[in-house]
């Protein structure tokens, strides 16, 4: 069992069902998937880099990653129905936690001059959103063979659909929401 799905049965539960004052541990918040995508745009231009970008997002959350496709042509950016723009992986269980370990423990710390993350970045149905500008800060990426630097888009699912618990979920996991109270 990963180190925080542990913490979370043993710890985080109880600590939400006193705090919202629940008994059902079903009707509290849970973490259903984290949801990485990566836009790659340049990838019209240079074929190489689509692979690329599924490689290292492959190597940093250990699952392979898949390509999406344009689903409509936008002439403005020359973008043609079925050209390949992009790569996501959805993580549940095991692997999920692990990501998410290694994402607040690892990866955030190293970005530079980091103060936390927007804690309004929720959809209003409970889940979470936020963007990382280079791969980079994940340790399982080697800087001297890395061609370019590609930013992703991480979402977190969680069961609830309000904000606040959701918000209280992920503090309760340790990430580190930035202070805007100040």
């Amino acid at each position: 069992m990963a180190r925080l799905q542990e913490r979370y049965t043993k710890e985080i539960v109880p600590a939400l069902a006193k705090k919202f004052n629940r008994e059902n541990r079903l009707s509290l918040p849970k973490l259903q998937k984290i949801v990485i995508n990566m836009g790659v745009g340049k990838t019209l231009q240079d074929k190489e880099r689509i692979k690329q970008a599924a490689t290292d997002l492959g190597l940093i959350v250990g699952q392979r990653a898949q390509i999406t496709k344009a689903k409509q042509a936008v002439s403005g950016f020359r973008l043609r129905e079925n050209n390949e723009i992009g790569c996501r992986v959805t993580l549940r269980g095991k692997r999920m936690y692990e990501f998410l370990d290694r994402l607040i423990n690892v990866a955030l710390p190293r970005i530079r001059d980091f103060r936390g993350i927007n804690p309004k970045s929720f959809d209003g149905n409970g889940n979470y959103s936020m963007g990382l500008t280079e791969q980079l800060v994940f340790p399982e990426i080697d800087p001297d063979k890395v061609t370019f630097t590609q930013g992703m888009d991480v979402t977190f699912v969680t069961s609830t659909r309000n904000d606040n618990e959701a918000r209280e979920l992920l503090r309760s996991f340790g990430m580190p929401f930035r202070d805007d109270s100040k």
